[in-house]
């Protein structure tokens, strides 16, 4: 019997429809120090954000010559040493569909906040604080939206910023993209001087740090805003922070964190600052379609 180890939770109807067709499924998560060695009587491995699955890990689990299938319930797979554990015959794979939508209404969600200061009059009021004219916000309607980085998240926030009257920007590594001919095409450095909103939708590569830092936020629009619903790591904290104290911008919408759980209470706490604790995928719609796909990917791989 195929055995699957689920590490990070996975939606119950998934797990009901794979021990259905025969797999038997276990639900435990392991210390790193651990899995490896758990990892001898499993042959796929379904993870999430909380599971980190590094070069001594599947060392480890290649001792037994069973593990063949490593599966992160998301979009990136930055938790996971993807080409060292294909090196080792070990297929990686995601669900790259399952949550776009989510993440793209919580970006758009950070966006409505920031601009009409629904994250700090909510709080205020709860302290029976009556500041109606300390929150003059913004309207998004005829605002630029820049998007840095045009995958499949990206490209629901296009559509949903466009019905909203926002302009729409966007750059991608590989150019310009098919049937978004409404949106302009332009180079990371542009976007960041013309856009009103910068969004970000690029995995975080270690090797190469902060895609935004001091540099890039001197490049930006006074009073502009800059939302991350993508990595942690992809934005620097610390020029965040600067940048945001300094009036250079004017608001940040925040998922995802240089550290999980963070503990930048400074960023967290910061009166211009929407924070979530990396909940773009945590819809009930998103949870049920990863499991969906996790479910679809293991019976076409053990088939």
């Amino acid at each position: 019997m195929v055995r699957i180890l689920v590490t990070d939770g996975m939606e119950q109807s998934g797990i009901e429809a794979l021990r259905a067709k025969g797999f038997e499924v276990v639900e435990q998560f392991y210390a790193p120090e651990e899995l490896g060695e758990a990892l001898h009587n499993f042959d796929a491995l379904v993870v999430r954000s909380a599971t980190k699955v590094r070069q001594p890990i599947i060392d480890k689990a290649c001792e037994a010559g069973r593990l063949k299938l490593v599966i992160r319930g998301g979009v990136g797979v930055d938790n996971i040493d993807v080409a060292y554990a294909q090196s080792k015959g070990i297929k990686v794979t995601n669900t790259p569909n399952a949550s776009s939508a989510s993440v793209a209404e919580l970006t758009i969600a950070h966006m409505f906040a920031i601009s009409r200061f629904l994250h700090i009059a909510n709080v205020t009021m709860r302290d029976n604080k009556w500041e109606k004219k300390k929150y003059e916000g913004i309207e998004l309607a005829g605002k630029t939206l820049g998007l840095i980085g045009f995958g499949r998240i990206a490209r629901e926030v296009a559509k949903k910023a466009m019905a909203l009257g926002m302009k729409v920007i966007y750059t991608d590594i590989v150019g310009k993209c098919e049937g978004y001919e409404q949106c302009d095409y332009s180079d990371m450095n542009e976007i960041l001087k013309k856009a009103d909103f910068v969004s970000l939708h690029v995995p975080f590569d270690k090797s190469k740090g902060a895609l935004i830092g001091k540099e890039q936020f001197a490049m930006m629009k006074d009073g502009s805003y800059i939302i991350n619903c993508a990595r942690g790591g992809v934005v620097c904290e610390e020029a965040l922070l600067e940048a945001l104290n300094s009036g250079k911008l004017a608001g940040a919408g925040i998922d995802v964190f240089e550290e999980e759980p963070t503990k930048n209470e400074a960023l967290v706490n910061h009166p211009k600052v929407s924070v979530t604790p990396h909940i773009g995928a945590s819809t009930m719609e998103a949870q049920t379609r990863i499991g969906e796909e996790i479910v679809s990917i293991i019976t076409e791989f053990f088939k």
